[in-house]
């Protein structure tokens, strides 16, 4: 009986972790920060939670595909190994199911209850990330998640269309943030799981071009970030509260990408990741904030 009882909710959450919550979870936000900065009022809560549940499900779809078909890599990296897809306790068959179930009813929420335009965006944000990042992309070149960020880049802009049915200069100005903040996001993971990354055989910068290069241009693209952080303000799509947070937020990120580059070592660049996603969640909700307060 006790055996009984366990295996579905082990199998839960086999498939609950190919849907990559916690990644999931930020890309979500972002694009719930969309929908409120689309209004200069609350956006219906209606759109608001249809448009969360569709982008969420079509989410989980994508990164469903990409441990489908990551799987024999993630076999050989000791972060992803326990992975259902990469360990064969989840087939390929039931994966595409899973994914096709996920990302049809996302499609159907979207169309029914928000509108066509986030629909189709979402649709191809989800071709870009399962397909041509993870298929084509992300084995052939170590600028994989540089050209590839452009998908997961695009979640505030989903949300944008979401309740204003239309994709508006502000709201490209908070995917370019997120494109320019993936690569240093990303690279400081790829840094301290380079060993990992070399046993994969994927072109990771770390592995192909070294460590030193990969913590130049760590700084590079950190210096790029915070200069982008501030159009928002440029444009007065924001306000001091904003501008102040994101020279604050920013000057930390430089000091870590600073300190990366100069005195390398994991536990740095594990801090540094995490405060990576801590960053972007702060400086998106200072939007938020700024929104309603200026």
């Amino acid at each position: 009986m006790t055996t009984t009882l366990r295996l579905p909710s082990n199998r839960f959450a086999q498939y609950w972790a190919l849907t990559k919550p916690r990644v999931t979870q930020l890309a979500v936000f972002c694009a719930v920060i969309g929908m409120f900065l689309a209004t200069p009022d609350l956006p219906d809560w209606r759109i608001l939670i249809a448009a969360t549940i569709g982008i969420w499900l079509l989410a989980s779809a994508a990164f469903a595909v990409n441990c489908l078909v990551e799987r024999e890599i993630d076999s050989r990296m000791a972060r992803t190994a326990r992975r259902a897809t990469a360990a064969g306790e989840i087939s390929a068959l039931q994966t595409l199911v899973f994914s096709g179930v996920l990302g049809g009813m996302g499609m159907l929420v979207l169309y029914t209850l928000v509108n066509p335009l986030t629909m189709w965006l979402t649709f191809v944000t989800f071709v870009g990330y399962a397909v041509i990042y993870t298929v084509l992309l992300k084995p052939a070149t170590p600028q994989n998640i540089v050209i590839g960020g452009l998908s997961g880049a695009m979640p505030p802009a989903l949300g944008w269309a979401a309740v204003a049915n239309d994709v508006p200069m502000q709201a490209w100005l908070l995917v370019l943030i997120i494109f320019v903040w993936t690569p240093p996001h990303f690279w400081a993971l790829a840094m301290y799981r380079r060993d990992d990354y070399a046993r994969s055989g994927l072109p990771m910068l770390p592995v192909t071009h070294g460590p030193e290069f990969t913590r130049f241009h760590i700084w590079l693209y950190t210096i790029a970030l915070v200069a982008t952080t501030m159009l928002p303000y440029a444009v007065h799509m924001s306000g001091l509260i904003y501008l102040i947070s994101a020279l604050i937020l920013g000057g930390i990120f430089l000091w870590y990408a600073w300190q990366m580059y100069r005195h390398y070592n994991d536990i740095l660049a594990r801090k540094t990741f995490t405060y990576s996603i801590i960053y972007l969640s702060l400086l998106f909700a200072a939007l938020l904030v700024d929104h309603y307060l200026k």
